[in-house]
Parts: structure tokens; sequence; C-alpha cells
């Protein structure tokens, strides 16, 4: 160990890269689905392609969509589920009182940040809205897709 160490010629070099200057260059999704200098993605694949791709990438979301959400209810019906049984027993006592308090107090906060998130969401709405005009081919093929994959 000693010895490669002083041995300039066993000296390993390695090169430094900015993985976040090669991920600004080169995105993915800005060559898939139209960049800053490249058209929107009817302009660029076939419509079977747009189809394709857009299809699968729909049943892939749709399929986890399905998966998750039928473990997130389990876990949400077996909690309920646990805690009326532990409350039927008198292992736990609910302060409704204290309850009420919290729900108003949420629900103050959330209004707060909903008044405030508004532009937000209108600016991410517009965009979205206008991915759909630009690629509604992809997105048709996408939301077919998503319904096979949740019926599956």
């Amino acid at each position: 160990m000693a010895d490669r160490e002083e041995d300039p010629e066993n000296e390993d070099t390695y090169e430094v890269v900015d993985l976040t200057q090669y991920a600004r260059r080169q995105q993915w999704w800005g060559c898939l689905f139209g960049g800053n200098n490249s058209g929107p993605m009817a302009e660029k694949y076939s419509v079977a392609t747009q189809i394709a791709l857009g299809g699968a990438s729909g049943w892939c979301a749709g399929y986890l969509f399905q998966k998750v959400g039928k473990i997130a209810a389990t876990a949400v019906g077996g909690g309920f589920l646990l805690l009326q049984i532990a409350n039927h027993s008198g292992y736990v006592q609910v302060d409704w009182k204290r309850v009420e308090k919290d729900v108003n107090k949420a629900k103050r906060h959330l209004k707060k940040k909903a008044d405030r998130a508004v532009p937000e969401l209108n600016s991410f709405i517009d965009q979205s809205t206008e991915f759909v005009k630009t690629n509604i081919i992809v997105t048709s093929g996408f939301f077919g897709g998503f319904l096979l994959g949740l019926a599956s």
C-alpha cells in the first residue's frame, strides 16, 4: 500500500463530472416531448409510436396506481377498524372537543395556504393544458393505458 502511494506511475487520475450540467444538456424528456429547440413530439414520431409510448406508460402508471391504492385503502381501513375496536373495548378515549378544535384550526390554516397557492396552481394548470394540446396523441394513449392499467 505504501509503495503504491509513493509510486507516481500507479496513480489513478479521476475526472470530475458535474452531473447537473450534463443533465441540463441531455434532458431525455426534452428530446422526447419537445424541448426548447425541438418541436413537439407530434412532429418527430409517427402516430403509432406516440400511441404505443403513451399507452405503455399509462398502463404502468395505472397498474401501479391500482396496487398502491389497494394497499393504502387496506392500511387506512384496517387502522380505522383497529381504532374502533380499541375505542369500543375502552383502550382509547377520544376527546371530541379537542378534535373539533384541531379540525377548525387545520381548516383555517388550509384556507390561508389555499389563497396563496392559487397563482401557482393556475400556472401549473396552464402548463399542463398546453402540454396536452401539443401532445394530444400521447396524452390520449396515456389515458387509455391508464384505464387499462387500473382494470388489470
